[in-house]
């Protein structure tokens, strides 16, 4: 499975470094398609988006969980699991 994290670009070289965390929320939602992903990075400014390596994580024991509204949910993502998309 993969899935993919959207944000603002201004806030790529953070994430890439210290991977994402939940920040006010509860836990780090992800989407499971590129189109909601840029949707959501479009809402705080120049989107850029994630592309998640989930088999990793989970074979170090991630648990994702997926939201009645399809929303994926994990606690954290640290940054060695991180792609920035474009470059995939």
């Amino acid at each position: 499975m993969t899935l993919y994290h959207g944000t603002a670009a201004r806030f790529l070289d953070s994430i890439l470094a210290e991977g994402l965390r939940p920040m006010s929320r509860r836990q780090v939602h992800l989407s499971s398609d590129v189109e909601t992903a840029v949707k959501v990075g479009q809402r705080h400014g120049a989107p850029v988006v994630l592309r998640i390596d989930c088999r990793a994580m989970a074979a170090r024991n991630a648990v994702f969980y997926q939201a009645d509204n399809g929303v994926w949910l994990v606690d954290s993502v640290p940054p060695e699991y991180l792609v920035h998309h474009s470059e995939s």
